[in-house]
């Protein structure tokens, strides 16, 4: 299971965005009072200078020891390597400052610090691995399906549910509820597969017909991907198809996962399935004009994406069961 960082909770990012959205005179006073050291000031010139992380990174180091907001991109940017070399051990010693600061300055930058930390000894980088310290640590940035927590954390903790070591899916089913409810894209995904196929919870079509839709609707890949699979699987092979022109018409998998803050992994097995199902109808004529050249290529593509997705799905066809 990949996982990444937890993005500045916006609390602390909004006031710097709408700041910076002023005009250039602002923007030019807001540059004269961050070059006088003003705490405040240089981290918004930080902010505004985020996407280029070199100076990004001489605004932030200007008010790490002022500003946890600062600290924390700091600790992102040294251990993702954002603008400078990574610096994993300095990531996590930023993040521990702020997750046992007593200071009510941190105190919305908690849950998403200890999100990262967990990351951290998921990872192994940076700190020694530990799954059961992940665990402890997403545990604490969820607390309890609070939306005022870490959102990526209850998802997170879903995920984690799903696997094969800690597989427990009546937890992951909680988890991806509450992070659902909070309005994770990832989750709501998740949610509608774990409804269509009984995981975690009792089976319920309407139910995850509403997940996969709406989670579609608001870009999630691998939601997209269960769609074609769900229609094609009914017979219908038009829907199905036209779903999965859609779903592999861009297979940037990183961009797509950029945009929607989903996994890369779950990203690529949605792609995959799409493209799978779109050969087998191309292949056998289903939904569209037979044209094997083209059922070829998106054979290729599934193949290539999610090298497990398409062989199990080989399988069942060769099986005759799709």
């Amino acid at each position: 299971m990949e996982v990444r960082s937890e993005a500045l909770p916006r609390a602390a990012a909004s006031g710097a965005v709408c700041l910076l959205s002023e005009d250039d005179s602002h923007a030019a006073s807001l540059a004269r009072r961050a070059e006088g050291g003003d705490p405040w000031e240089c981290f918004l010139r930080g902010q505004q200078y985020y996407e280029e992380y070199e100076e990004a990174l001489v605004q932030f180091e200007k008010s790490k020891d002022t500003d946890f907001q600062a600290l924390y991109q700091l600790g992102v940017m040294h251990y993702d390597g954002l603008g400078t070399d990574k610096d994993p051990e300095k990531g996590v010693e930023y993040m521990k400052k702020i997750l046992s600061s007593d200071s009510p300055a941190a105190r919305h930058l908690r849950f998403a610090a200890a999100y990262n930390l967990g990351r951290a000894h998921y990872e192994g980088y940076g700190v020694k691995h530990s799954t059961e310290e992940a665990e402890r640590l997403w545990l604490i940035a969820a607390d309890n399906g609070n939306p005022k927590a870490s959102v990526k954390a209850q998802s997170t903790l879903g995920m984690l549910y799903s696997m094969p070591d800690l597989k427990d899916l009546k937890k992951a089913f909680f988890w991806h509820s509450e992070a659902c409810g909070n309005g994770s894209l990832e989750s709501q995904g998740a949610l509608g597969v774990m409804y269509l196929y009984g995981q975690g919870v009792r089976r319920n079509t309407k139910a995850s017909l509403e997940c996969l839709k709406a989670a579609a609707e608001r870009g999630n890949i691998y939601a997209q991907g269960h769609l074609v699979e769900y229609y094609y699987n009914r017979k219908f092979f038009s829907t199905a198809v036209a779903i999965a022109r859609r779903t592999t018409e861009n297979d940037n998998i990183e961009m797509l996962a950029t945009m929607t803050d989903c996994l890369p992994a779950y990203v690529a097995k949605g792609v995959a399935i799409a493209a799978f199902y779109l050969a087998r109808c191309l292949h056998l004529g289903r939904g569209i004009e037979k044209d094997e050249a083209a059922a070829k290529k998106y054979y290729s593509k599934a193949c290539l994406l999610d090298p497990d997705v398409a062989s199990d799905l080989e399988l069942k066809a060769n099986l005759g069961r799709i």
